[in-house]
This record gives C-alpha cells, structure tokens and sequence, in this order.
C-alpha cells in the first residue's frame, strides 16, 4: 500500500522510518477499537491511521465495573488495559486491517519486559502492521503501566530492547503523570524510539455524594476529554523543546482549531482520542479540516504549521516549572 497525500496541490503526507502515512490524523488507542468494529460508520481510509487498541501477550478481562463515568468536558476510565490478546488479535483482526488503505499502529502494552519483546517479536511475523505505540503510561493497571513511563531508566531499557527487534516505526507513549514529561522524552529519544505520544491521561476520580463511595471500582482512573487539553498542549510544547523526534499529539482534540493548536506548539500529527465515542468520524472531519485550512491560508505542505506557534517572550509560565 503507498499512502498518499489526499489533497490536490497540498501535501498532507509524512514519512517516519521511512513509512508514509498519508495525512496527520489518527485515532488514538482504546477509542476506536481494533479498526473493524467501525467499518459500517466510517471510512478508515481517510484517515492517516490507526492505534490500535492495546494489547497483551494474553488476554485481558481488564477492571471490574463500574469503569467508566462520564465528567465535565471528559470521561474517566478506568478500563484496566482488556483486550483479546495478541494471538486472537493475528487471527480474528489483521486479515480485516490487511484490506485497509491506510496504516495500522500496534499499541502494545505489557507487565514486563519480556511481555513487551514476546509481543512485538510476535506482530513483527505478520504482514499489515506498519509500526508500534509502546504504552508504558496506562494510570489505571496494577501490573506495570505508569509505573514504566514514570522512571526515564525504565523507559530507556524498554525502548533499547524493543528497537532491537524491529525495524518499524518505534513510538513510545508518553503519561503527564510525571513532574517533568520531557526527561522521559529525552530517555525515549536517547534508546532510539522514533516518536513520542504525548500525552496518556490524567490521574483523576469522581464520588457520588449520595454513596459517600468513588464512582470507579479501582477509585481513580484516567481522565481524557476536552477538559485535558490545556494540558496535552503545555506537555506537547515541553516535550518539543526537548527532544528533535516527532510527536504524536493527544487529549482533548475536537475540533479542526484544536488539531492545529497542537501542530502549532510542535506535533507532528495528531491522535482523536475520546471524542470517537462522541462522533466516529470526527477524525475525518478534522483531517478535511485541516486541508481546508492550509488552502484557505496557501499552505502548501501541513508541515509548514509544525511548531509555528508565535511564542517570543522572554518568560513562561512553562519556563518556570522547569
């Protein structure tokens, strides 16, 4: 499959390790399931690609409900990483993705390094996947998750290993559960990962007043949504000035406006997370969006957008956490 730019006189592709991903939107892991379940809604095709849904060496029934609840501009989630497992992944799901016109990203997730190498090891025999999103920053499983993604040593060894059994496109996700994201960056970057997602969600909880209990069974979970974006913009932007691989752009994204902000602050491109659930196709409008855009405005390469942001002052709120 060669991926091409989609609109007439505007480049809207870009490369990573040498694979060609046709435009800048993608949906993010765990909001659009494993690319099958939407097939009668939305045209895949249209987008640059998809992160998959994670998964594990075996499958996972993940947390006990209730797991998920609805909050101010966002969702909490506390879904404890459930998946098929890898082997019924090749079997029911990649000869589906197979026929798909544009790129599939594995995300994987692991409670060891050893689970992290069998399951890339096993994906690399089989022809459709086209890189990995490494998840090493899921806030709500009790077996390794954030606690991988919060210690740049960790991080690294990780990222060493896995770069060794692949030659694909390596990204490792990035949680802003952390006092300075960009020193895992920096880990990521320095081991030989290719990009960084930036950012898994928050830490966050919500109770019923009527209970006196939380409203998730494992108390906190992952909080994504609108309401995280002026997060996901300031952790982008840290992490742009830290490190020179490209950046994979998440939280809170729902608009056209949206997805060029965090072009502006430094992604390269951008993953749809929880406004999937909201409008399956919003990834499509955006990535129309954004062609509509850059013709509006004689942009002649989506590029050109990619830390554009206008920000000579001399002094930062930013600055001065770090």
């Amino acid at each position: 499959m060669k991926a091409v730019s989609t609109a007439v006189g505007i480049k809207t592709s870009f490369i990573l390790r040498g694979v060609e991903f046709k435009n800048r939107v993608f949906v993010a892991s765990g909001t659009f399931g494993y690319g099958d379940e939407v097939r009668d809604f939305v045209d895949v095709n249209r987008i640059g690609g998809i992160f998959t849904k994670s998964l594990s060496w075996n499958p996972r029934p993940g947390n006990p409900p209730q797991r998920i609840i609805e909050t101010a501009s966002g969702m909490l989630n506390s879904i404890g990483l459930a998946n098929i497992g890898v082997q019924t992944f090749i079997e029911q799901k990649i000869p589906y993705l197979c026929t798909l016109n544009t790129r599939i990203i594995a995300n994987i997730a692991a409670s060891s390094l050893k689970e992290f190498c069998d399951v890339l090891s096993t994906l690399e025999r089989q022809d459709g996947i086209a890189g990995y999103e490494i998840n090493v920053s899921c806030p709500n499983v009790k077996e390794g998750g954030m606690n991988f993604g919060t210690d740049c040593t960790m991080t690294a060894e990780i990222t060493s290993h896995l770069r060794a059994l692949t030659n694909k496109p390596l990204i490792i996700k990035l949680t802003p559960n952390v006092t300075h994201i960009s020193e895992i960056a920096r880990a990521a970057e320095s081991a030989g990962a290719d990009a960084v997602s930036v950012m898994n969600t928050l830490i966050g909880m919500a109770v019923d007043i009527k209970t006196r209990k939380p409203n998730l069974s494992t108390v906190t979970g992952g909080l994504s949504g609108p309401a995280i974006k002026p997060v996901a913009l300031a952790k982008v932007y840290e992490v742009a000035k830290a490190v020179k691989i490209p950046i994979f752009g998440i939280g809170g994204i729902a608009s056209t406006e949206d997805a060029i902000e965090f072009l502006l602050v430094g992604a390269t491109a951008v993953q749809i997370g929880t406004m999937n659930f909201v409008d399956p196709s919003i990834s499509i409008k955006i990535a129309n969006g954004l062609e509509n855009y850059a013709r509006e405005n004689k942009i002649s390469d989506l590029k050109a957008l990619v830390g554009a942001l206008d920000a000579d002052v001399k002094f930062s709120v930013l600055q001065s956490w770090l």
